[in-house]
């Protein structure tokens, strides 16, 4: 009998970040962004957990000021590590360069948006509700593979998500680590972005 092996094909390789199109990098962004809500999806159904509960909008107020405070501290963390560590220290090969330096503002935003709506579906919706803050956190660091370089990055990006956590069961609905996990992303991708243009003019 014939053995079938629909994997003997597939070749993974690393890539320099330089080789990558501007193209296949958004196209790479987006089809995980997309995979990541299906598998959120997927898991709220097998847990019976109804995700729409977690999308509740009781006190707007409140929420944004949950989303954007934690936002702003971490961005201040953030701000104050870079200036006391070396640049390779927070250096992730290039990405978010690539990834931002000549986005426009819109397009910054868009991908803020996807990224925090599809990784807070899965990360704090769904995985939390079934392991913790704490055990969604170590996954959440792990999947973002490209700051395990060095123990700060991590322990940054652990402490991002744990907070992320915390502001979720301390506000009761997904939409405050979302505003939260957008802010961070779109300060950090404008940042990035007028950074390169203003090094560009110099």
């Amino acid at each position: 009998m014939k053995k079938w092996n629909f994997f003997k094909n597939i070749r993974f390789q690393v890539r320099d970040i330089n080789e990558l199109d501007d193209r296949f990098l958004l196209a790479n962004l987006y089809l995980t962004q997309a995979l990541t809500l299906v598998i959120g999806l997927i898991v709220f159904f097998f847990q019976k957990n109804k995700f729409w509960e977690h999308l509740s909008f009781g006190e707007p107020l409140k929420i944004i000021g949950w989303g954007l405070g934690f936002a702003a501290a971490f961005i201040a963390v953030d701000l104050l590590i870079s200036r006391f560590v070396p640049e390779d220290v927070a250096d992730d090969g290039g990405i978010n360069e690539k990834l931002f330096g000549r986005r426009p503002i819109w397009h910054i935003a868009l991908i803020s948006a996807v990224v925090a709506i599809c990784e807070e579906l899965l990360f704090r919706g769904a995985v939390q509700h079934a392991f913790g803050a704490y055990w969604t956190s170590i996954l959440f660091a792990a999947i973002h593979i490209r700051y395990l370089r060095h123990w700060i990055m991590t322990g940054l990006v652990f402490g991002v998500s744990y907070g992320l956590g915390w502001i979720y069961e301390q506000s009761g609905t997904l939409w405050a680590p979302i505003i939260a996990h957008f802010a961070i992303d779109f300060v950090m991708g404008c940042m990035i972005r007028f950074r390169r243009e203003a090094n560009e003019k110099n």
